[in-house]
């Protein structure tokens, strides 16, 4: 397996990584039960790939559990990233990423995933509450303690970014070497400042969500959002947010990309998901992408890598160039 320096350091990562979102229990997600979350994972591993991303948001911390369960007895060799910011309680001090919840979410996390390190611990979002050089200081003190290894953040804007490396250099702390980011054929706005300031500070970037949850794959173009698919248990779920996520992405212009996708895949004898994680993996920047499958089946049909040809990409880009008016991340401003 050939992996990928994650930007500016000496971590070797694969080309895909593994999201954990699915394992556990989820209110709005697809659900993806123990047993098969660890054959996932065994698949996963045994196939090359060594990096597994999950969040302490996520199925209410089940999800770190299960993962914690699975790497028992081979943890040194596989790499493993977390997120802190969701709320962990009803307290005012729970949520966030002040000195006082990152410390305890991070001892939560480093108890339900059985380890004693993250090897990437990423702010799940910007904190307008607190003060960057707070968050910074206090995430360079877990690195100086070992229990994490490198930093990044996620959902973060160009300006967010450059402001949290200044303020790294302003607590003489450890400053930003990942990040997390919504990109596929239809969500491309990372393009117009977020890559290039990644570039010019040395972070490694992984694409979130380059099926465009599931619009890429063809199959909303002749079937409703039902309740048994992410977008359709979006759509019903009480957060308006996550309504108008889902709305955004089952846009005319979207399902046209995901027709042209399909097309593409029909030419190459391969299929829609490979050719739009094809289209991922070849953008300039692109460290990993980050796929999520909750069964066997799907995590089969997201390790098939293909090559896809210069005129057929840019078909691709052609048509999903992105317009005028950006739609925002379903974790853009609460993640």
């Amino acid at each position: 397996m050939h992996c990928t320096t994650l930007g500016k350091s000496g971590l070797k990562v694969s080309p895909i990584s593994l999201g954990a979102m699915n394992f556990g229990d989820s209110a709005y997600f697809a659900s993806c039960g123990r047993t098969e979350a660890r054959r996932i994972i065994d698949r996963f591993l045994s196939s090359g790939h060594n990096l597994i991303d999950t969040a302490d948001g996520y199925t209410g911390g089940e999800s770190e559990q299960i993962i914690g369960d699975a790497l028992r007895g081979r943890r040194d060799r596989v790499m493993v990233s977390t997120k802190a910011f969701l709320p962990q309680g009803d307290g005012p001090n729970q949520r966030g990423l002040s000195r006082a919840h990152l410390t305890h979410a991070l001892e939560a996390s480093l108890r339900r995933l059985d380890t004693d390190y993250i090897d990437i611990y990423y702010c799940h979002q910007w904190d307008p509450d607190t003060p960057i050089e707070e968050t910074m200081a206090t995430l360079d003190g877990f690195i100086r303690s070992g229990k994490v290894r490198y930093l990044g953040c996620s959902n973060f804007t160009a300006a967010q970014i450059v402001e949290s490396q200044w303020a790294a250099q302003r607590v003489g702390g450890t400053a930003f070497t990942a990040l997390q980011a919504q990109y596929s054929l239809v969500a491309r706005t990372i393009e117009a400042e977020i890559l290039p300031v990644c570039h010019r500070h040395g972070l490694g970037v992984t694409a979130w969500s380059p099926l465009g949850s599931g619009v890429l794959t063809g199959r909303y173009r002749d079937t409703v959002a039902d309740g048994d698919s992410r977008l359709g248990r979006l759509l019903a779920s009480p957060a308006p947010m996550a309504q108008r996520w889902a709305g955004d992405l089952l846009t005319e212009h979207n399902l046209s990309i995901a027709d042209e996708v399909g097309r593409v895949a029909a030419e190459l004898d391969t299929t829609a998901v490979a050719v739009a994680l094809a289209w991922v993996a070849g953008r300039p920047d692109i460290t990993s992408t980050l796929i999520g499958p909750r069964t066997i089946e799907q995590l089969d049909e997201n390790l098939t890598e293909i090559h896809l040809p210069t005129e057929l990409t840019e078909r691709l880009d052609a048509l999903s160039a992105p317009a005028n008016e950006p739609v925002n991340g379903m974790f853009t401003s609460a993640a």
